[in-house]
């Protein structure tokens, strides 16, 4: 995976849109670069450009949404309405570009953010959801989000901590670097998994040692099943004893409350004599008068309503007689009304027709002035129409002032084109289009003429420019290998200086342990080791020389420095030669551009002979102006013809609103109103309306007359007979036996109430009868013992039953308690011995990973990831220096991790000891090494370090690039390091320079 370019808009501090295309120059012909700023500018934000474009995730922040961005005012520049994060990558898959944006909406509210994937080798976009392009970004890559950033964005500040730290602490620091806490997690599981299966034995358990302790012996269960069988013998017979007494003391009661009812019944039998005696005083003789005219009762009611129906006739005939009246003198009112309305004489007959003949006549005025104002209207559309050209501001209800300023354009326009004609002399007027063509076509060709003359000049210039890169370039190429040569053979006397050394100490070593033998020896005496008998050093001893470890490390100090400067002469050689390799190329490719855009050129525009000396500008200017002035003219005929149209149909218009105005004073003096018609129509109705209510009168008056006849015949009729009739049943007049009749269903209510008490009557006395034959057969099975003797007895034998009745039921409950206990036991015991079946393979696992913190599976795991991450930084290390191996402490060394030394022998020395440069080269393998673990089989070419490179002295600091240099050089990876150093500046010449202003906001440079 690649990154070939990044594009980003308002991220934090980061303001406006920038745009970093690592193919592009100066990244192409170097792809070792810096990201330089003070702190605070926006360095690492370009990191975050990267993990949101592809991730929505940024490592100081997590996953973004408008509610971080909101509340934590992250990602979004201040005072900014919009944001985006584009990253173009390369995989085997093919090119793509991720993208992240959001937004302020027109109300000030953020919307939510988007996420889009550009397939660049078809430029389409992938149909995804937003939240599934992270995902698609992952399975393009290779990487999720933490490999990613553990693989490209490599933070080497914990990998400094981790090479010193003590176990615990590196176990704690290998966890968070390499994201493996996973197996702190199993081991915590498989402890509470275990924990909890056991846990639920251990109760069961309990409980059988609680059950155990409440089972009762075999002699107490004999004991309780003998006296529970007594106890329930002796209930029974006390409960059969209990029934007997509670009948004799409820026959008791019965007799008690029999009694009772039998004095209310007869209290009720009182009550209800009186009730009927008072009913007859107060209503019998209503009853009894009702009751002798209830044959002819409907006869003498009808005669009444008759009567009652005359008086009402009488009152109507009256009144339609006032109504008679008013209507004749509302239809006189009315003929003097309309009279007026239509000024001239009319009577009751002539009404209609004079009313009909003056709407007409107005009608027909009406219809004129509206049809003068369509006229006005189509007129003044057509004018409309006709001068719609000039887009004028018309004054409508001023049409002489229009009719002036209609004039004075059609002279001013008239001058115009005068004018025109004569500046466009030398343009064919009477073929406008074609010359306009022309004249488009012309101006073209300039412009494309004028764009080929500065691309030209702008190569020029580059050819220039590359010329002068190519001789900057040349001293320094023929420089470098002398150096490279005199470095050489500067090494090789060193190291033979280093060897020689080297020797003198191994032989003082060797000499140093023939001590012993020196001293014991004797002149004469033969030497067991030479067989010499003269000992020259066994009194005077050799020279040694004390320095030697000091200029031996000198030394090896002087050959690191020579080794160093040697690399980085070779890797800037071969940098500086492929810059000049690729400058001449593409010096090649623009000469050969030059010739063929000048052949081109010349061939396209022959007219243009020489392009360089011409005024494009003015040019142009020229063809634009005559281009314009050409498109006014061809706007002016149009518009004269629109004037000499428009002013004859302003007269007419002048004609037709005179003729309007003498209409109207005609109306005002005619008709005041607003619509004829409907005046005229309710004029009509109301008159129609009267001439209907007078005849309405008139046959009203008329049947109430012949209703009030016919029933004045049956009234009289029906009061002979029944006169007669009231006097046999002993009433003085019609009225009083109208009056002697009970109303509406009095009668009825009446005589259902009497007969109602009747029947009650006749309920009590048969019930107080009954009651009383009931008693006696009560009193003769009644027991000869009082009331309280015999509740005294119950009272003492139920005493004695709830006692042994109790006694029973405890002893059947221990007894059943007793049984559930046993068969709990067994249940309990069958249940432990599934579980621990199923519990074995949790207690095995518990025994190997688990435990309360997870430390074990953890430490164990830990350990073997260290010894991966230790196998692939040290093939990381062996390309960076061979001198040194990483290994984990053996017992009795420091708990950190320990540096051999491979040119002291394979010595063993902590980390602790050594220097800040070397610390970086094995902090930097370590880095490297997590970047290859995490990515496993994903090819990484893209790597950012974020370092704080301010802590080293200088010779560390130039160490270190000549490292990644070298690094660089031989991976080919794109290396960016974010830092502060201003010494980086000299070191790497491109540079992604970042600077801050005033206002807080901070600028993006490439260099």
């Amino acid at each position: 995976m690649k990154i070939l370019s990044i594009a980003f808009k308002n991220i934090n501090s980061l303001k406006g849109e920038n745009f970093i295309d690592f193919e592009a120059a100066p990244f192409s012909g170097n792809t070792l670069f810096a990201i330089t700023g003070p702190t605070g500018s926006g360095k690492s934000s370009i990191l975050d450009v990267i993990s949101l474009a592809l991730f929505n995730q940024v490592p100081r922040l997590g996953k973004i949404s408008k509610k971080e961005i909101r509340e934590k005012g992250a990602i979004l520049t201040r005072n900014q309405k919009e944001a985006y994060a584009k990253v173009t990558y390369e995989t085997g898959a093919g090119r793509f570009t991720s993208s992240w944006s959001i937004e302020v909406n027109r109300n000030g509210n953020l919307n939510d953010y988007n996420m889009e994937i550009a397939n660049l080798q078809d430029n389409s976009i992938l149909d995804l959801k937003k939240s599934e392009v992270p995902a698609k970004n992952e399975d393009l890559i290779g990487l999720n989000y933490d490999q990613f950033i553990k693989s490209v964005l490599l933070a080497q500040g914990d990998f400094a901590k981790f090479l010193s730290a003590k176990k615990e602490e590196r176990g704690e620091l290998l966890e968070k670097i390499t994201g493996t806490g996973i197996y702190r997690h199993l081991g915590i599981m498989a402890f509470e998994r275990f924990k909890a299966e056991t846990s639920e034995i251990e109760k069961q358990q309990d409980e059988i040692k609680l059950i155990s302790s409440y089972l009762l012996s075999e002699e107490n269960l004999t004991i309780f099943k003998k006296d529970l069988k007594a106890k329930t013998t002796q209930t029974e017979s006390l409960q059969k004893d209990l029934r007997l007494i509670e009948k004799q003391l409820e026959l008791k009661k019965t007799i008690t409350e029999q009694e009772k009812e039998i004095n209310g019944l007869e209290a009720k039998q009182l009550k209800l004599n009186a009730q009927l005696k008072e009913f007859e005083n107060q209503y019998g003789e209503s009853l009894k008068q009702h009751e002798k005219l209830q044959p002819i009762a409907e006869e003498i009611q009808s005669w009444k309503r008759f009567q009652q129906e005359l008086e009402g006739i009488k009152d109507g005939l009256n009144k339609t007689s006032e109504k008679i009246e008013a209507n004749k003198k509302n239809t006189g009112d009315f003929i003097q009304q309309v009279k007026v309305f239509v000024q001239e004489e009319i009577s009751e007959e002539n009404l209609k027709e004079k009313l009909t003949g003056f709407t007409e006549k107005i009608r027909k005025l009406q219809e004129e002035k509206a049809s003068l104002g369509r006229d006005y209207k189509s007129k003044l559309h057509l004018f409309k129409t006709e001068i719609r050209e000039l887009n004028l501001d018309f004054p409508e209800n001023n049409l002489k002032a229009g009719k002036e300023i209609l004039e004075t354009l059609k002279t001013e326009k008239t001058e115009q084109k005068k004018q025109l004609e004569n500046d466009l002399k030398e343009v064919d007027l009477e073929n406008i289009a074609s010359e306009k063509n022309r004249l488009k076509t012309e101006l073209e060709k300039s412009r494309e003429a004028r764009s080929f003359s500065e691309k030209n000049l702008e190569q020029k210039q580059k050819q220039s420019d590359l010329k002068k890169e190519i001789d900057s370039l040349k001293p320094e190429l023929e420089n470098l290998p002398k150096i490279i040569q005199e470095e050489k053979n500067l090494l090789i006397s060193l190291k033979k200086d280093h060897e020689i050394l080297q020797l003198k100490k191994e032989n003082q070593l060797k000499t140093a342990q023939l001590e012993d033998l020196r001293n014991s020896l004797k002149t004469g005496e033969a030497c067991p080791l030479c067989g010499s008998k003269e000992h020259p050093y066994s009194e005077h001893l050799p020279h040694f020389e004390d320095d030697l470890a000091a200029k031996i490390s000198a030394k090896t100090l002087e050959i690191d420095a020579h080794n160093s400067k040697l690399t980085q002469a070779q890797a800037k050689l071969t940098h500086l030669d492929e810059s000049l390799q690729k400058t001449k190329k593409q010096l090649t490719e623009i000469e050969v551009g030059i010739t063929e855009s000048e052949q081109n050129f010349r061939k396209k525009y022959p007219e243009f002979k020489e392009p360089e000396a011409i005024d494009w500008e003015t040019q142009l200017s020229q063809i634009k102006i005559t281009i314009e002035k050409l498109e006014f003219f061809e706007t002016i005929n149009p518009q004269l013809k629109s004037i000499a149209s428009g002013l004859p149909i302003l007269n007419e218009l002048e004609k037709i609103l005179q003729r309007g105005k003498q209409l109207q004073q005609q109306l005002q003096e005619q008709y005041s109103g607003k619509n004829i018609g409907e005046d005229s129509q309710r004029l009509m109705d109301k008159w129609n309306s009267l001439l209907q209510e007078k005849k309405y009168l008139q046959d009203n008056e008329k049947e109430q007359q012949e209703q009030f006849q016919e029933k004045s015949k049956i009234y009289k009729d029906l009061q002979e007979k029944l006169k007669e009739q009231v006097l046999e049943k002993s009433f003085e007049s019609l009225e009083n036996a109208y009056h002697s009749l009970l109303p509406g269903n009095k009668f009825f209510d009446l005589k259902k109430q009497k007969d109602d008490f009747l029947k009650q009557k006749s309920i009590v006395d048969t019930g107080i009868s009954t009651l009383k034959k009931q008693l006696e057969q009560f009193k003769e099975n009644e027991s000869k013992r009082s009331k309280e003797d015999l509740e005294k007895e119950q009272k003492q034998k139920q005493e004695t039953f709830d006692s042994t009745q109790s006694n029973c039921e405890e002893l059947r409950r221990k007894l059943n308690n007793n049984a559930e206990n046993i068969s709990r036991l067994k249940e309990l015991e069958n249940q432990i011995a599934e579980k621990e079946k199923d519990c074995k393979r949790w207690r095995l696992l518990n025994t190997l990973i688990g435990d309360r913190q997870g430390k074990k599976f953890n430490d164990f795991a830990q350990d073997l990831t260290l010894s991966q991450l230790i196998y692939l930084a040290n093939i990381r290390l062996k390309d960076l220096s061979e001198r040194y191996k990483i290994d984990k402490a053996l017992d009795g060394e420091d708990d950190g991790l320990v540096a051999i030394d491979e040119d002291m022998g394979g010595q063993r020395r902590s980390v602790k000891t050594l220097s800040g440069g070397e610390t970086f080269l094995l902090s930097l393998s370590l880095a490297l090494a997590l970047s290859d673990l995490a990515s496993r089989n994903v090819e990484i070419n893209s790597l950012f370090i974020d370092e704080g490179f301010g802590t080293l002295d200088p010779e560390t600091l130039d160490q270190t690039l000549d490292t990644l240099e070298k690094l660089q050089a031989e991976s080919g990876k794109t290396i960016g390091i974010i830092s502060h150093v201003a010494s980086l500046k000299e070191r790497i010449g491109t540079q992604i320079q970042l600077t801050r202003n005033g206002q807080g906001y901070s600028s993006l440079l490439v260099k």
